[in-house]
Parts: structure tokens; sequence; C-alpha cells
């Protein structure tokens, strides 16, 4: 079974045999996915994390069917009608709709009306209707009427239902409607009379129908969404003419009698069982693809947010704003640590701006702060505008940081462990002044969903998006790297090998016993093995450790070709690091062997070339236009500088400095065919935009890049 397995996935994602099965050994020797797409090149043959994936979720899903098989085989062995020739195509058939169609007139079936004719006895009947032969059905008919059977229209009408449920459970038949539906089905979806109001924001769906191959997955979703609130009514149908007689013509052999009989119950079995079950595979199929695509845009943005520049490790400042509450300040040191918070009230109706001013160049000063990161809710532009109009006495960099989901952060448990003797308002500042610092490792902490990117993400397979986000944020954190001396048991979690005990054992052994100063200290940490060592070591450094190495993505399995290289050279590893020349003096080929290849050797160099280089990008200062606070002020034709705050499949929403975003939609993007925003832009992304439309009753803004000078 596993190589019919290997063989099947192979050819569904065009790689060889032997990659998936060296894959699927790798994963069940519990490697994780960025130490095997990362450190066994060799082995999988330089298959990327998403290629890696997909073997994984396709082999899941075939050992999801195998058991599924077994069950049905088992069911059907225990009715005596397992056949030799039944048993090959359930052998031979790995797709589930076709499988449940093989399974479908053997299922256990709860009290049915075909069911309750079978048990008067007319089952004879049907059989007989089926031929088409008799011209006199009710004269046949009158024979069965007995017991609980009370006349002839009784017999027939029985009849008829057991005719139904055939005709339901042919395989030819739901295949012919399978593809009807694929080809001509319509979504169609009304408003529920007297929801109009209640179901405002809904509206664009109130009275729409549209082919359901050609709906995109927002507006699906949507429409899912408004059915689930009571306010839409949705359906998915076919022409339902046509679909019946293409039936009759596979079912109605006959112009007689018992021919007719025979119509009115593929009339019936069309109606009452064959399009509702369709129908419903065909919404459980199409809400899955929207999911699928909704979960992607997802985690493409949540990968773009948790890699945003770090501003790194400076002395940051963190202010939440506000106006009658006052802004929370807060001071941290260069690794992220509290030193000091208070409240300041510079804004209406306090009106303490001296006062205010006072204690933040006082902080500034004391705590030798180097940036400042503004919250960007509530007050944000003015708090943003108080600090600029002063002079410090110092260069102080101003960043307005996106502070979504940091009041969820502030009331979790992670906080309450990290904080326990400040509030939420104190923790909400910290989470906006350590997101400057470094985004990845503090955005870690909430709830992707509470981030504020994606579409939706509320209406689909929770179970699938919760999977899809989890391997994000690992995957990010492993490219990243993180430093092991200053890592919280959070972040740690998510290092390849590393769950939530090992992460926590690894932050009570720095407790206790200081800093690390190398990675094969790791090994005395308590529940640490050698498995888990292999799986995490790559992806932790240890910025100044005696061996340099210790701060690369080198992994500790590899130092000895590192260490050859040098001696071959005649210098210290520290030394070939630090020197171009040495390097390029290097001949990989030299180093091969039967477990280290050409791709292992060019990570090498290439990490020696720029050892512990974080991937992230530089941040950039950004300002908004100063004359733009509300909607109210914007005007059609304007330009204005924004930051891409949200990418969805139908466009991307731009933060232009005011509390509604605007949407710049797919076709805005430019001047050509754009099927993917994110061909365009991606999340942070500092673009100038032209107002097109602004709707300040439904608080809707439409912006275009098209003509922008970007």
């Amino acid at each position: 079974m596993t190589q019919i397995f290997h063989s099947m996935i192979a050819a569904l994602l065009g790689i060889s045999e032997k990659q998936v099965g060296q894959t699927l050994a790798l994963l069940g020797d519990g490697a994780t996915i960025p130490f095997i797409s990362r450190y066994r090149k060799e082995k999988t043959g330089g298959l990327d994390e998403v290629q890696i994936e997909a073997i994984q979720t396709h082999y899941e899903k075939l050992n999801e069917t195998a058991k599924r098989k077994e069950t049905i085989t088992g069911t059907i062995r225990e009715q005596g009608k397992m056949t030799p020739e039944l048993q090959k195509r359930i052998d031979e058939t790995w797709d589930s709709a076709v499988l449940e169609d093989i399974y479908l007139p053997y299922k256990p079936k709860r009290k049915t009306r075909a069911e309750a004719a079978r048990q008067k006895g007319l089952e004879p009947l049907a059989a007989m209707l089926m031929l088409q032969r008799e011209p006199h059905p009710e004269q046949r008919a009158a024979g069965f009427v007995k017991g609980d059977v009370k006349d002839t229209d009784d017999a027939l009408k029985g009849a008829r239902d057991i005719i139904a449920e055939q005709v339901s459970e042919n395989e030819r038949a739901r295949n012919m409607l399978r593809n009807a539906f694929a080809r001509q089905a319509m979504l169609t979806a009304k408003v529920v009379k007297g929801k109009e109001e209640e179901g405002a924001k809904y509206m664009d769906y109130f009275d729409c129908s549209e082919p359901l191959k050609r709906c995109s997955s927002h507006r699906l979703l949507a429409i899912r969404r408004a059915e689930a609130e009571g306010i839409l009514k949705v359906s998915i149908a076919p022409d339902d003419e046509e679909c019946v007689e293409r039936l009759e013509r596979q079912f109605v052999q006959s112009g007689n009698a018992c021919g007719k009989q025979v119509a009115e119950a593929v009339q019936d079995a069309y109606k009452r069982l064959l399009k509702p079950s369709i129908e419903t595979e065909f919404a459980a199929q199409s809400k899955e693809r929207a999911d699928d695509e909704a979960i992607h845009v997802f985690a493409e943005n949540l990968r773009q947010l948790l890699l945003a520049s770090p501003l790194g490790q400076k002395r940051v400042m963190g202010i939440d704003p506000g106006f009658r509450t006052g802004c929370k300040v807060v001071c941290l040191d260069a690794q992220g640590n509290l030193l000091h918070n208070e409240n300041i009230y510079p804004h209406p109706p306090v009106n303490r701006s001296k006062e205010a001013f006072a204690k933040l160049q006082q902080m500034i000063e004391a705590y030798r702060i180097e940036a400042v990161a503004i919250g960007n809710g509530t007050a944000s532009r003015e708090t943003e505008d108080f600090l600029k109009s002063h002079a410090f006495g110092r260069e102080i960099q101003v960043f307005i940081v996106s502070e979504q989901g940091a009041s969820i952060y502030s009331a979790s448990k992670i906080a309450r462990d990290e904080f326990p003797e400040y509030d939420v308002t104190v923790r909400g500042a910290v989470s906006i002044a350590r997101r400057l610092m470094d985004p990845l490792a503090e955005l870690v902490k909430i709830d992707p969903k509470s981030i504020g990117v994606g579409q939706y993400q509320h209406d689909v397979d929770q179970n699938k998006l919760k999977k899809s986000l989890d391997q994000t944020v690992e995957s990010c954190v492993n490219l990243v790297g993180v430093n092991l001396n200053t890592a919280s048991s959070h972040l740690l979690t998510y290092i390849s090998g590393l769950g939530p005990q090992l992460a926590q054992n690894i932050v009570n052994y720095r407790a206790e016993n200081g800093a690390f100063s190398s990675r094969k200290e790791l090994m005395k940490v308590p529940r640490m093995g050698a498995k888990a060592f292999e799986q995490c070591a790559g992806f932790l450094r240890i910025p100044d450790a005696p061996n340099p190495l210790d701060n690369t993505a080198v992994h500790p399995e590899s130092y000895h070709i590192v260490e050859q290289m040098a001696k071959d050279l005649g210098c210290s590893v520290t030394e070939l690091i630090a020197d171009k020349e040495l390097r390029s003096k290097i001949e990989p080929e030299r180093y091969l062997s039967p477990t280290v290849g050409m791709p292992t050797l060019k990570d090498i160099l290439q990490e020696l070339e720029k050892p512990g280089r974080d991937p992230r990008g530089p941040i950039k200062i950004f300002e908004f236009d100063k004359n733009v606070r509300t909607i109210a002020d914007l005007r059609v034709g304007m330009e204005l500088p924004g930051i891409v705050g949200n990418i969805t499949n139908f466009g991307a929403f731009v933060d232009i400095g005011i509390k509604e975003n605007g949407l710049v939609h797919l076709s805005q993007l430019a001047q050509k065919y754009v099927s993917d925003p994110n061909e365009i832009v991606s999340i942070h992304q500092q673009v100038r935009v032209k107002v097109l439309s602004v709707d300040t009753a439904r608080k809707r803004i439409q912006l275009s890049m098209i003509g922008v000078e970007q």
C-alpha cells in the first residue's frame, strides 16, 4: 500500500517516487518541515516547504481514504453482499465521491420511504414496473393490497418510492447530475423577507445569481455567512428540465403505463433525493475551495506581516495613544525589558501638553531612547504631531505601529505571565514598542486571527486554518532563526523540534545558569535528546559565541566541514568568515561525501558569506499626509501616501492615516491584468494612491495605484 501511495503522490505533484519516499521517511522519523527543507536537501532532491507539506497532506488524505475503504468493505461483507467485482472496484478507487457512490446502495439507512415500502412487500411490484412491459400495472398492483397497503394507489406509490431510491443511488445518474452541476449550476441568493434592514451590509447579494464555477471565494464566503445569519436564502441548481429529461432517457424505456409510473418516480427521485444530495455535495465542495483560497490568502498575509522589517535592538519608547484617558507611555531597553511606565495627557479634554512634553523629555534622556513606537488607534496622528512638533535634544525616530491584537495580547495568559504586576494598558504599550523592535518575536504571542489580516477567517474551516497558520508561523520563525539567549519561551515553542515543555526548560536553564555560550550546551537542558537537538540547533543563534558558527544557519552536524575548509586554507574559522578572498579559494567539490552533497555545501558557503544575516529588510520611516485626518478631508483625485494593511484576493486595503482603510481593487493595482494582488503589493509596503470615490455613508473609500508614481 505504501508504494502505491508513493507513486500516486509522485504523479500528482510531478516529482519522483524516491523523493516522496525519502520525505515521508523523514517525516515519519519526527523531522519537521523547516528542518527537512533546510538541512536534508540531498534526501529530498531539494524540495521546498510547500512541496513537503503537499506530500504530507496527500499522504494523510490517502490514509483516511484507506481507513474508509476498510469500513465500507467490512459493512458490505457483514451484509453478505460482497463480490469479487465489487471488491476490485473498491480496491482500485481512491476518489472519495466515487467510493461513496459505490457504497450508497449498501449503506445502512435510517427509515426511508423506500425502506417502508419494502417492508410492506412492494419490491416485486417495483421490479415489475422497472421492466416496463406490463400494459395494466394497476391490475398487478391490486394483488399487493393487503396488510398496511390500503389500495392500488398506495401500492403503486410505494413501488415508485423504491424506484426513486434506486434511481438516486445509481452511479451513472449521479455522475450525469454532477457533470450538469459542474457545467451549469447557478448560485442564487435572495434576501429573506423582513431581513432587509438587519442585513443591510449584505445588500449587494439581496437578489443575485451567477454561475457557481465563476463565483469568487470572497463572494461565496460572504453569501454563506449571510445565509448562516438568516439574512439570505441560498440555492445551487442546474437546469432542472434538462436534468430530468436526461434521467428519463436513462430509465424510461417505454411510453406505456409502466413507463409513466417510472417517469413519475424519476421526477420524484430528482426533486426529493438526487438534486438535494448533489447540491449539498457542491455546496460543500465550493465552500471547501473558498476556504482553501481564503486560508492561502491569510497565510500569505501573515507570512508578510511576521517577516516585516525589524528596528532591531534599540532603546524604544512605546505609546498607546488616547484622548480622555491619556497616552500610556513605556520605556524599554534594547532587549525589550520594561524599564519605566507612566501616563501623559497632551490632548483634549485634559490638555496638559507642557507637563506631557516635560515628562517625555525626562524619559527620553533618562532611558536614552532612540525611537518611538505609536499605536495606530485613536489619537495616533495627534500624538505623532505632538512628538514631531517638539525638539527633544537628540535624534528620535518616530514610527506608527499597527496595534491590531495588542489588546488581545495584553489580556492573555502570556502577557500576565510576562508582566504579572502591571495592568493591561502597560502590557498593550509594551507590545506596541516590541512590535517595532521585532515584529516576529511579538506577533507570535497573539492568535493570528486577531492580527487583522486575511478575509473571512472566522467563516472558514477552523482546524484547517489553525494548521495552516501554525505552519506559517513555524516557517517564519525558523527562516529568521532566534537568539537563544533572549527568545521568550513562546517564541522558542515554534522552533523546529521544540514544544512548549522543552522551550520552557531552555528558559529555566538560562535563568539558573546564565546565557548559553555554545549550541552544544543545549544538551544539558533537561529532556533535550539527540533528536530534538538535531531538529532545533541550526535555527538557534548565539551572537558573540566563542565558536562563530553558533551564530549562523550552519548546522552543528556540518561544523567539521567548515573546520576542514579553514584547515585546508591554513586559517581559523573566524578568519575564513571575515575574509572574502579566503572564501573564494574554497573548492566545494573537495568536500563532497556520501552524506554531504552540493546543495548542503552551497548553503554553507552562502551562510559564511553573510553569517547570521536577518533575511528581513531594513525598516523605513513613513509619514501620512498632514492634511488628511478624517474621511471628510478626502477629495476625488487626491494622491496620498499609504501603507498596505491587508491583502485579499479582490484587492488590497491601504491605511491612509484615517480611521477607515481604502480599497485598491484588483483592477486598480496596475495597468496590466492582475490575478493575484501579491504580484504587485505586500503587507506593510509603502505606496502612493489616488482617491477614486468616497462613500461617506457606508464609510467606503475606493483607491487606485494606476498612473500614480510609486
